[in-house]
């Protein structure tokens, strides 16, 4: 045992050690090289990647940061060509601009059993302004192929020291190698994390020079494996493993420690007196008469809610960007109806306050941009609000971006752990998003077997809450004929007729419709099979992985109630029927159960399937996907009919 131990030590020395970390060194027999050795169905990996992030002082006496990456990537398959276009993110923004630099950057290939090197051309490296705060230096490798080896390195300048750039170890392909030095001057202190599940030292040491002194941080890993999203995951990134830094403070020779570390009401206040924030809430003048004329019969506070809600949520067109900055400003945007989340959900704040509502704006992170870990301005991306009636202790909340949200029903990018609301006197309290009200959907059908072959019948379905605001999201638009289109591609081999749909704002959604299927009966011998959910069964488990790394996150609890009558033909009867069950986790999270009873030539099912909790840990994805399966099991398992 330990010879084989070992064995495997020095092979790992050897593949994670002895390969040379150096740009401009590759090898015919890393050209050669067909698969990944961790990983074979990796379309590319990175053999390395190698960063240092260093401070500077300038000749006007400020600081800058300077962080210089090497990176040598292989490219296995034709899935791996996207790699070979590279993109850095640069921060324009500010008082002061990032800058990047980009240099040694070669394509290698194997020709004629020899190294053949391509340099980048000028013209394959161009600027892209994604917005007033960020540019994108992108490149384009020449001649990739698979096979191919590409290696660049770029250095990025920044004046920023308060957070520097997160560093990435672990990304969509394998690692071999990864390693990044930080030197932190001896005046700063900083708070770091490392997310994710991956296996990462860290060294320390401390590095004396003439100027000042520094503590020299080593982050070292081996053989990461690539990052791959998994269904029922909001945002990959919040598993990613990555390295972040913030300011806490700064102490100079002979001063006081000054210390620069947010709480969240430190954010909340430096958001709150921004002129593009807190300066918007106080303009009234470009609204009073509107609102004035629309609430001047209201005397509730439910009422006044309501109608503003709606004027804003009706009148305004989001401009699909997020942000809780003011982009137009609320003036501009109201005249000319369109504006950011900012724009569009401080007009509301401000109509509501006018109003005599206790209103104030919560700023959220949207499930795009993660998952805040540190108290920062950054953590947030978008502005939501919230409403403190008197007869109601909860907070309602409104986001008047979407035409198809209501009190207290949020986009689901909003959905997001949770926000903080700020108040004017600068204070900031945290405001949970998560819904914690199921939802449902009721679905009742009235059938009949016909021809021994055919089955048709009558369909309700009734929908609230967010799967309500799913089914506007997702269909509200489409036309009876598109609808009904969807409906026989989702239902194969099932005609679908007399479709009628009620959807009106703040009610459920009513959907009836009548069908025919020939694909629902099987006849084996003189005797039918058929399935107790017809085509409402769930026959797929979406859990297919044979282990899970990351929690399993739903959207929203929710609960799926079937009612489905089938009126048997008179020559037959029940054989064979499936058994009840009701069936839960052991914590409650998922619950499904199935009754079924036959009378007087009638089957009658009751069902339904409930998700009560919203996240689950990684290590109860055997008890999920068990979960799954024995639901698909018994929705499938068919009902057996005998002639009499």
């Amino acid at each position: 045992m330990k010879k084989i131990s070992i064995i495997i030590l020095f092979v790992f020395f050897q593949l994670g050690f002895t390969q040379k970390l150096k740009l401009g060194e590759v090898t015919i027999d890393e050209l050669k090289e067909n698969v990944h050795s961790i990983d074979s169905s990796s379309a590319a990996a990175y053999l390395f990647k190698i960063g240092k992030t260093n401070f500077d002082l300038t000749r006007d006496g400020f600081w800058e940061i300077t962080t210089e990456v090497d990176v040598k990537i292989k490219i296995y398959k034709k899935e791996g060509f996207k790699f070979a276009d590279q993109e850095i993110a640069y921060f324009v923004g500010g008082n002061g601009k990032e800058k990047v630099y980009i240099s040694d950057a070669y394509t290698y290939n194997l020709v004629g059993g020899k190294v053949e090197k391509t340099r980048l051309k000028s013209e394959s490296e161009f600027k892209e302004e994604v917005n007033e705060k960020w540019n994108l230096k992108k490149i384009t490798f020449p001649g990739v192929k698979e096979g191919s080896i590409i290696e660049f390195s770029y250095k990025i300048v920044s004046p920023y020291i308060s957070n520097f750039n997160d560093w990435y170890f672990q990304h969509e392909i394998p690692v071999n190698t990864v390693k990044y030095e930080v030197y932190i001057p001896q005046y700063f202190r900083y708070r770091t994390v490392i997310t994710g599940f991956e296996a990462i030292s860290t060294e320390e040491k401390i590095i004396t020079s003439l100027d000042f002194n520094s503590t020299k941080y080593t982050y070292t890993a081996q053989n990461i494996l690539p990052i791959k999203d998994e269904e029922f995951v909001r945002n990959i990134n919040n598993y990613t493993s990555v390295l972040k830094y913030e300011l806490a403070s700064i102490q100079y020779p002979n001063k006081p420690i000054e210390s620069v570390a947010l709480d969240w009401n430190d954010v909340s206040k430096s958001i709150y007196d921004n002129d593009n924030f807190g300066r918007e809430l106080n303009f009234k003048s470009y609204f009073e008469d509107e609102i004035e004329t629309l609430i001047k019969d209201t005397s509730s506070e439910n009422e006044k809610l309501e109608k503003i809600f709606q004027y804003v949520q009706n009148s305004m067109v989001w401009n699909e960007n997020n942000s809780y900055n003011c982009e137009k400003g609320v003036k501009k945007a109201f005249k000319e109806k369109v504006g950011n989340s900012a724009d569009i959900n401080l007009m509301l704040v401000a109509m509501l306050r006018h109003a005599g509502l206790d209103a104030n704006p919560i700023i959220v992170s949207t499930r795009s941009n993660g998952i805040a870990i540190f108290p920062s301005r950054f953590a947030f991306n978008y502005v939501i609000v919230g409403v403190k009636l008197s007869n109601d202790e909860n907070i309602v909340l409104l986001d008047a971006t979407n035409k198809n949200t209501l009190p207290n029903i949020l986009p689901l990018k909003v959905l997001n752990w949770s926000g903080r609301m700020l108040m004017p006197n600068g204070t900031s309290k945290e405001i949970f998003l998560e819904p914690k009200k199921q939802s449902s959907k009721s679905i009742t059908i009235l059938s009949e077997i016909v021809d021994e072959t055919s089955i048709k019948g009558k369909v309700r379905e009734i929908s609230n809450d967010y799967v309500a605001l799913l089914y506007r999201e997702k269909k509200g638009n489409l036309t009876n004929e598109s609808l009904i289109e969807k409906l026989e591609k989702d239902y194969e081999g099932t005609e679908i007729d007399e479709l009628t749909v009620k959807n009106e704002k703040s009610k459920p959604i009513n959907l009836t419709y009548s069908f025919v299927s020939d694909n629902l009966v099987e006849i084996i011998g003189d005797k039918l099979y058929l399935s107790p959910f017809l085509f409402m069964e769930l026959n797929e488990n979406p859990f297919k992985s044979e282990k899970r790394n990351y929690p399993i996150e739903f959207d929203f609890p929710q609960k799926i109630n079937f009612n489905i009558s089938i009126k048997l033909p008179e020559n037959y009867e029940v054989e064979s029927f499936p058994e009840s069950i009701n069936y839960k986790t052991s914590s409650g999270a998922l619950a499904f159960n199935f009754n079924g009873s036959v009378s007087n030539g009638m089957i009658q099912i009751v069902s339904s399937f409930e998700i009560n909790s919203l996240l689950l840990p990684a290590n109860d994805y055997e008890m999920v996907k068990s979960f799954f399966k024995e639901m698909i099991n018994k929705q499938t398992e068919k009902i057996v009919l005998k002639k009499k």
